[in-house]
């Protein structure tokens, strides 16, 4: 079963060693494709996988985190990725069968894993659902007229 950090993230070019209040070993390479990864879980159906990034403090406010998502998720993006403080904010976009959602997540660097520490709302966009194939409404094949 796969994990996170998913495999193939890369470092930075810093020695392994004690790090400094706000150091990461962690790259914006590193955390883009970790966002990818937890993205790939989600469109996947793998919310479990993807619950695996998340910080401690955000799974004890798991069904918080989950009703901001569009579940199913049927595509995603990283639409960008910024360092900022002692972490990076990780814009990705979420579309689900109604409604796609632009999602803000603050990463940081927790025990040499990228984690998931802030999830809100940027933008939710509903979507129009998909026309039926043929031109009568549902349950019109079984209605019959009224004598």
């Amino acid at each position: 079963m796969a994990t996170f950090p998913a495999d193939g993230v890369r470092w930075s070019g810093q020695p392994a060693g004690p790090q400094h209040e706000g150091e990461t070993l962690i790259d914006e390479e590193g955390f883009r494709e970790q966002a990818q990864a937890f993205c790939a879980a989600l469109v996947a159906g793998n919310v479990d996988l993807a619950i695996e990034a998340f910080s401690a403090e955000l799974r004890q406010n798991l069904g918080e985190v989950i009703s901001l998502l569009p579940l199913p998720v049927s595509a995603a993006d990283v639409e960008s990725v910024a360092h900022g403080g002692s972490g990076y904010n990780i814009v990705l976009l979420l579309t689900g069968d109604n409604e796609t959602v632009q999602l803000q997540t603050r990463w940081k660097d927790r025990d040499d894993r990228a984690t998931v520490i802030e999830v809100s709302h940027l933008s939710r966009v509903a979507r129009e659902p998909a026309a039926p194939d043929d031109d009568r409404a549902l349950g019109d094949e079984e209605s019959a007229p009224s004598s």
